[in-house]
């Protein structure tokens, strides 16, 4: 009961954040209790290092990267080439723009992709002279699609990495599985958007009222240092893992090259990104597993691990069901962190091994990152989503997105899961 109340109170205090005590404090704060009240030992810690510290410093990486490519301009240059590209249609912006959104939370993580590409949205249709339905319809579409498209690679997601970590999941075997799976989840995510919120969007927008793309760039060699660094990117994590080189290594590397050019460009702050990056997130991502550890000798993840195990040995699509739907069910009441942490520890410690593992661990993986977009507080890049908006002016009530994420989620979650079981029938 301790464990489970400990859990429950860390994740209340993460949403809340009372007096501005911060998600990273937060967690840290229940991981503490959890030590006090013994129901997680100091001896379980290099334990829990070691299951995250590859993950969070990935993650780390990425947004480095992302923010100096975004002071560089090159995601105004690409969000204004999708404007241009819709051809004054609403609907084709609505779909090029999901698309975008797609292949920057694939490649940047989705936490980097909502916190660059919110402003860069808002700004555009500040330009357009959008109505603020319009202007909102957007703006969802950034917000639901990098966190329910960031499936296809380990690098597009922190749950992404820590499952991949934690079941020895090569990069090249997580994106033979996801790949496809993603690209059925971003078709349902522009068939619901257009479904629900397509009449929001103008008939006609004038293309004259945009900027050049040329002009949103600030630093042309930062700008042509991305673009040779991404595919370096995805070369070295697709090789690196052979040679026993970890993910947040390749990361690193790919991030510095692209700093040391940015340090000498008289336009990007290489400074101020460094100290933009979200380093708390280490000590949030250790913390909660410490709480969430917890439940392990509580018996809760044991229990939950039976019950999984018993739906897998009806086959593979019970499992990835089971699986999805249990673990989206618990990220959207606790967030999708502790959820999918808990569900790690169940299968860990469930016996199910072969075809019926890989099903449990992907359908949880796929409830991960899509069930969170059900709530408010189901992932920290909705939370992250909803202050930007805030801060500039567009003021959306956990009513008025509980409305959309019931519209949204549902049907791309059942999408996703459909395709997944799909896609290892085939394999």
């Amino acid at each position: 009961m301790w464990a489970v109340l400990i859990v429950l109170g860390t994740v209340a205090l993460v949403v809340w954040q009372p007096r501005g005590l911060g998600a990273a404090r937060a967690a840290t704060l229940g991981a503490v209790v959890a030590l006090l009240a013994g129901v997680v030992h100091l001896s379980d810690l290099p334990t829990l290092w070691g299951a995250t510290w590859n993950a969070t410093l990935t993650l780390v990486g990425l947004i480095v990267l992302s923010l100096l490519l975004d002071a560089a301009g090159l995601f105004r240059w690409a969000a204004l080439h999708v404007a241009r590209w819709g051809g004054g249609s609403g609907r084709r912006l609505l779909a090029l723009l999901v698309g975008l959104c797609a292949v920057v939370a694939a490649l940047f993580a989705n936490d980097g992709g909502v916190l660059i590409l919110t402003p860069i949205v808002l700004e555009l249709a500040g330009a357009l002279r959008l109505s603020r339905a319009a202007t909102l319809t957007l703006a969802l579409a950034v917000g639901f699609v990098v966190d329910a498209a960031s499936l296809p690679l380990t690098i597009s997601n922190l749950t992404n990495i820590i499952a991949a970590d934690a079941f020895r999941i090569s990069f090249g075997g997580y994106a033979g599985v996801m790949l496809p799976v993603n690209l059925v989840v971003v078709a349902a995510c522009l068939g619901t958007l257009l479904l629900f919120y397509g009449r929001t969007l103008p008939r006609r927008y004038d293309v004259a009222d945009l900027p050049a793309p040329g002009s949103a760039v600030r630093s042309w060699g930062v700008f042509r240092a991305g673009w040779l660094v991404t595919p370096l990117l995805l070369a070295g994590a697709f090789l690196a893992e052979g040679v026993g080189v970890p993910l947040s290594a390749v990361v690193a590397v790919c991030a510095g090259l692209v700093w040391v050019v940015a340090a000498r460009s008289a336009h990007v702050g290489t400074r101020a990104v460094l100290r933009a990056a979200p380093w708390n997130v280490v000590a949030f991502s250790l913390a909660m597993y410490t709480v969430v550890y917890g439940l392990r000798g509580a018996g809760v993840t044991g229990a939950y691990g039976e019950w999984l195990s018993g739906w897998a040995a009806h086959g593979t699509g019970a499992a990835v069901f089971a699986s999805g739907l249990s673990v989206a069910g618990l990220s959207a009441g606790l967030n999708n962190l502790p959820a999918l942490l808990t569900a790690i520890l169940g299968i860990q410690g469930s016996g199910v091994s072969g075809a019926a593992r890989q099903a449990l661990v992907f359908g949880a993986v796929v409830g991960a990152d899509i069930g969170p977009k059900l709530t408010p507080i189901g992932s920290l890049a909705t939370l992250l989503w909803l202050h930007v908006l805030r801060g500039r002016g567009l003021e959306v009530g956990w009513g008025e997105y509980l409305r959309a994420g019931l519209r949204l989620t549902p049907p791309v979650l059942l999408a996703g899961l459909l395709a997944l079981w799909l896609r290892l029938g085939i394999g």
